[in-house]
């Protein structure tokens, strides 16, 4: 007996939404055989018509994407424009009229999360949305269905490929911040306006899903610590070399150790060479999860580019069509343990510091009394004279044009501590006289 086909509606056409129309078209048999039944797209929303759209079918085209999740007929929206709103509406519109949802809106669902999974959950429809994080890369799915039975402790990973292409161009040509950007930019890796990727928005959007996911707690982006690299030097990336580590701008979601409470940030740190995600080259995501049964899991892959995403925002078409036809649901929202995110000032880690200071005796002893008095140990030292410009040495005082006569560069790794401890010895430490000024503070993670 023949099945009706179930009815998809496609909201946005750019290099996602172009790439999931032609999959849909061309691999219609197989995506049939692989759900049970046919899968029709049936209108594609978008903001200009006129575009020339290759092999995207134009019968189908129509700029009412609210007339499109309103017709009462469509089975799945699948929806890649991006953005708060009008998003957030037709997604809940699409809710009200008895279809499920797929996104790729990592930005919507860390600010709005909770709301949407509670529509969908009234409606008893689908939200999916494994390609709102790290692209092509199953992590959403492992981390909410098949780690479901263990604990998750720790995600750390490379989400952003954009500052991950710049970071890597950094330490393996030597270039600047700058001369990196533009390279990432000719290349298409970087937006015309790249302020969410670098200034570390986007991965703070997806560290605030991670967080909720691995937790089963509410995250959002207003509880992320955001950093971005555009104040990482090429003086950074030679010190972690001389470290044994390498510079990578990392998201970061953690539970206590007591287990009473989760963190999530997102900034740069240097890693050692030795672990897996120093190796994570080019425009290439990874994300380290570590599990008290499983242990340390990794994943990796593309993290961006239109078939990349495409191939997540199918498969979870084909999840939500599945459910469709079995007249159920999949796992909606996993928020039982409400546990509260604590602020930067309670994490605790290790920092490397550095410090343009006088090259006279007595200076170290003043650094480390400081350091003393506000409890953070130190691990190393590394002291270079006034006629050293490489590595650390090269890094400006703070507002001025590069170090001074008779200054030298003082490089301090500490032991772990308290974020909010690091905080009052570097405050301290700008008041000394002989201290110049703070070249740079990177925090030391992955050991």
């Amino acid at each position: 007996m023949r099945m009706r086909p179930l009815k998809v509606a496609l909201l946005g056409c750019g290099v996602v939404g172009s790439e999931v129309a032609r999959i849909m078209t061309t691999h219609a048999d197989d995506l049939a055989a692989r759900i049970g039944a046919p899968v029709e797209l049936v209108g594609i929303a978008v903001r200009r018509p006129g575009r020339v759209r290759p092999r995207v079918p134009a019968e189908l085209i129509t700029t009412d994407a609210m007339a499109l999740v309103k017709s009462g007929d469509i089975d799945v929206v699948v929806e890649v424009i991006g953005g708060i709103e009008p998003v957030r509406t037709l997604i809940t519109t699409a809710f009200e009229h008895g279809a499920s949802v797929v996104s790729a809106n990592k930005a919507l669902l860390a600010a709005d999360g909770a709301m949407l999974h509670a529509a969908a959950a009234q409606h008893n429809v689908d939200l999916y949305y494994e390609a709102a994080v790290a692209g092509a890369i199953p992590l959403i799915r492992p981390l909410r269905e098949s780690l479901a039975g263990d604990k998750v402790n720790r995600v750390l990973g490379i989400v952003n490929g954009t500052t991950n292409f710049i970071l890597d161009r950094m330490d393996s040509t030597g270039a600047g911040y700058s001369e990196a950007l533009d390279e990432a930019t000719a290349l298409g890796y970087a937006e015309a306006d790249p302020t969410a990727d670098v200034e570390g928005f986007d991965a703070a959007a997806k560290a605030a899903i991670l967080a909720g996911i691995a937790f089963h707690t509410r995250v959002t982006i207003g509880d992320v610590h955001r950093e971005g690299l555009t104040e990482v030097t090429a003086a950074d990336i030679a010190s972690a070399r001389q470290m044994g580590c390498t510079v990578k701008l990392l998201a970061i979601c953690e539970r206590s150790a007591d287990g009473q409470s989760v963190t999530a940030r997102v900034h740069p740190a240097m890693i050692p060479l030795s672990h897996p995600l120093a190796s994570v080259r080019e425009a290439y995501n990874a994300v380290f999860v570590e599990a008290d049964a499983a242990g340390q899991l990794m994943f990796y892959g593309p993290g961006a580019g239109g078939t990349a995403t495409a191939s997540a925002v199918l498969g979870d078409l084909v999840a939500a069509c599945r459910n469709k036809l079995a007249n159920t649901t999949g796992a909606g929202e996993s928020a039982y343990t409400q546990l509260p995110v604590s602020p930067m000032g309670e994490v605790v880690t290790r920092y490397h510091i550095s410090l343009d200071v006088e090259d006279k005796p007595g200076v170290l002893a003043q650094v480390a009394t400081v350091f003393s008095e506000h409890a953070v140990s130190i691990d190393t030292v590394r002291q270079q004279g006034k006629d050293s410009h490489n590595g650390a040495a090269g890094a400006s005082v703070e507002g001025g044009g590069g170090r001074r006569a008779g200054d030298a560069a003082l490089v301090v790794v500490t032991h772990r501590a308290p974020d909010a401890a690091l905080s009052a010895t570097v405050e301290a430490l700008r008041k000394l006289d002989t201290v110049r000024g703070v070249a740079s503070i990177m925090r030391v993670e992955g050991e």
